[in-house]
């Protein structure tokens, strides 16, 4: 099973020319609304997971969404890198490598040097 795994990442890597520091953009809905481009105010919803499944924070569960500013600096570099080309109304999953995260610090129910995925829908732009 391990070598099958390998094998996997292996050919993604040489395929796709991703690296484990590489932040990966999967959108699953495309949005038809206004772009988030750099210092504009974005409002998101989201659901972030362990690479095991385990859910360590949900705008969702919380029933407010974010808020922040793209560009500024207020979010993790790898949301910094993948919302940013959204259109309102589309949904990404970003699957963040350690470096673009947390990185060797442990945040709340984040583990030192974890892979984040985040499942995002764009709200609003402003």
């Amino acid at each position: 099973m391990k070598t099958k795994s390998l094998l996997v990442t292996l050919f993604v890597s040489c395929f796709f020319g991703l690296h484990a520091e590489d932040l990966l953009v999967q959108d699953t809905k495309i949005g038809l609304g206004k772009e988030a481009t750099r210092g504009t105010e974005v409002t998101v919803h989201y659901v972030g997971k362990l690479t095991n499944g385990k859910i360590f924070d949900s705008s969702l569960d919380r029933g407010k969404p974010f808020v922040f500013n793209l560009g500024q600096g207020q979010v993790i570099q790898g949301w910094e890198k993948g919302i940013q080309g959204m259109k309102e109304g589309g949904k990404r999953t970003l699957t963040i490598p350690p470096n673009l995260g947390y990185g060797s610090r442990a945040v709340g129910p984040i583990p030192p040097n974890s892979t984040l995925i985040f499942d995002v829908e764009l709200l609003k732009v402003k």
